[in-house]
């Protein structure tokens, strides 16, 4: 039981030598490091435009569904790079090609319906 145990000494052993390599890092860089703050440098800023009026903006809705189009094609992606090797496979391939026109016509559908919406306009 003791070499079990070991081990899990010797990942704790490097998770502390990592700590210390990061803090030893972290405290150099903050003893090395020029401070002069000004008031141009304590002033937030956001995309290169200087912070005006009130702290709420509104934003719209179309960005969010750029987004979700966006995660739809991302996992469209990622079941497809799989799928094209194993359709190469013996013994996959009109199983899996029928499988993935389903799941093709599922995002197609999505792909449809945020056209009928005129989602993908951007105006």
């Amino acid at each position: 039981m003791s070499g079990y145990f070991s081990s899990y000494g010797l990942v704790l052993t490097l998770f502390a030598i990592g700590l210390v390599i990061v803090a030893g890092a972290l405290s150099v860089n903050r003893l090395l490091r020029p401070h002069r703050p000004t008031p141009e440098k304590l002033l937030t800023y956001e995309c290169g435009v200087d912070p005006v009026g009130d702290d709420w903006a509104q934003s719209q809705i179309r960005y969010y569904v750029f987004t979700y189009l966006y995660v739809v094609f991302a996992v469209d992606a990622v079941f497809l790079f799989p799928w094209a090797m194993v359709f190469a496979a013996p013994g996959f391939g009109m199983t899996t090609l029928v499988e993935m026109f389903v799941f093709l016509g599922f995002i197609a559908l999505g792909i449809l319906y945020a056209w009928r919406k005129r989602v993908l306009t951007w105006t």
